[in-house]
C-alpha cells in the first residue's frame, strides 16, 4: 500500500503478538477453546470460504484468562527477574506455535498499562521493529479491525496481519483477545508474509499494591517452516526481551502523555473515536492454508540479524 493513514485511534498495538516476539515457535495448544474462539480454532487448518466473522463473547474471555492463569499442560521455559515464559506442544502441528508470558510490573497501574497497549501513538515511540500499524474500522465500543505489520530479524521475512479485536475491562483487571480475518480492502502484500492470529491476547491483573501482572497468550501460524533455532530464541531470549520493553513502557507512559492530548483515549471514551463503522458481514475468518507457506527452516543462525530491542 502507497499511503497508509496513521489513525491515532486504538491500533494494532493490542491485536497480535509482541513484535518484539517475533521469532515463532513451533507449540500450539492442547487446551481446548470454549465458545466462538472454538469454532475459529477448529476451522483454522480448513479452506472453506465465507465463514463469517464473529465479536469475542464472555466465555471467549473467560477461557482465555484460564488459559492465562492455569499452568496445566504448559512447559516452563523461562523464570527470571520477575518474567516467566511457558509453551504448550502439540504432536498434530509444527508450524503452529502457542507461547505464554508473565511480567510482574511494580509501579505501573494497570489502567495505565492498558492505555499503553491501546494507545497507537505512543507505540511508535517504544516499538522500533513496528513497520506499519492502522485501523480499518469500527464494529462496536468495544471491537474494531486493524492492519500490523513488523520487521522480522534478517534473514526471515516480514509478517503482517489483519486482525479482529476486542477488549473488556473487568474492574481494576483487563483484557484484549483478537484473532485473524480476512477484509477485501486489505490482501496479502508482496512485501510480507501474511501471517494468521489463531488467538492472541493479553490479561492485565491488579496487584495488592501499585503495580499489576501482565499476561501475553499467543497462537500464531507464520505460515513458514521454521529453524528449530528460532523456536530456542524465541522463549528464551525474545520473549522475556519483549514483556520487559512493554514494562518500561509502561512506567513512562503518564509522563509522556501529560504532553499529548491527555484527555484522548477513545478505547476508554468511545464518543472519541471517528473511525468509520464497519460490518461483520464485510469480514470473513482467515484460514492458513489459504496463504502463502513458505520454507525458512534451512537459514542459518549465523546469519541472523537482530534489532537492539532482540539481541
Amino acid at each position: 500500500m502507497a499511503s497508509v493513514r496513521q489513525s491515532p485511534q486504538p491500533s494494532a498495538c493490542s491485536r497480535i503478538p509482541i513484535p518484539q516476539s517475533r521469532i515463532f515457535s513451533s507449540s500450539p495448544t492442547t487446551v481446548p477453546l470454549q465458545g466462538s474462539l472454538a469454532a475459529l480454532e477448529e476451522a483454522a487448518p480448513m479452506s472453506g470460504e465465507g465463514e463469517r466473522a464473529y465479536i469475542p463473547d464472555d466465555s471467549d474471555f473467560n477461557t482465555f484468562r484460564d488459559q492465562c492463569e492455569s499452568q496445566e499442560g504448559w512447559s516452563s521455559r523461562y523464570n527470571k527477574g520477575g518474567v516467566a515464559v511457558w509453551t504448550q506442544m502439540q504432536q498434530e502441528s509444527k508450524t503452529v506455535q502457542k507461547i505464554k508470558m508473565r511480567i510482574v510490573c511494580r509501579d505501573v497501574p494497570p489502567e495505565t498499562l492498558y492505555d499503553v497497549l491501546h494507545d497507537s501513538s505512543y507505540r511508535r515511540k517504544w516499538d522500533s521493529n513496528m513497520i506499519e500499524t492502522h485501523d480499518i474500522g469500527r464494529l462496536t465500543v468495544n471491537a474494531d479491525v486493524g492492519y500490523y505489520s513488523w520487521r522480522c530479524p534478517s534473514p526471515l521475512k516480514n509478517r503482517d496481519f489483519v486482525t479482529l479485536r476486542s477488549w473488556l475491562p473487568l474492574g481494576h483487571d483487563y483484557m484484549i483477545i483478537n484473532y485473524s480475518v480476512k477484509h477485501p480492502k486489505y490482501p496479502p502484500r508482496k512485501d510480507c508474509v501474511r501471517a494468521v492470529s489463531l488467538q492472541t491476547g493479553y490479561l492485565i491483573k491488579a496487584t495488592d499494591k501499585s503495580g499489576c501482572i501482565l499476561y501475553y497468550l499467543t497462537q500464531v501460524d507464520p505460515r513458514g517452516s521454521l529453524p528449530k533455532w528460532v523456536v530456542n530464541k524465541a522463549s528464551q531470549y525474545v520473549a522475556p526481551k519483549a514483556m520487559k520493553t512493554i514494562y518500561k513502557a509502561g512506567l513512562k507512559y503518564p509522563e509522556w502523555k501529560r504532553k499529548h492530548d491527555p484527555g484522548f483515549k477513545p478505547w476508554l471514551y468511545p464518543e472519541q473515536n471517528t473511525l468509520p463503522s464497519i460490518s461483520l458481514a464485510e469480514l470473513s475468518l482467515q484460514h492458513s492454508d489459504s496463504l502463502e507457506n513458505i520454507d525458512e527452516s534451512g537459514l542459518s543462525e549465523a546469519k541472523m540479524s537482530l534489532s537492539d530491542d532482540e539481541a
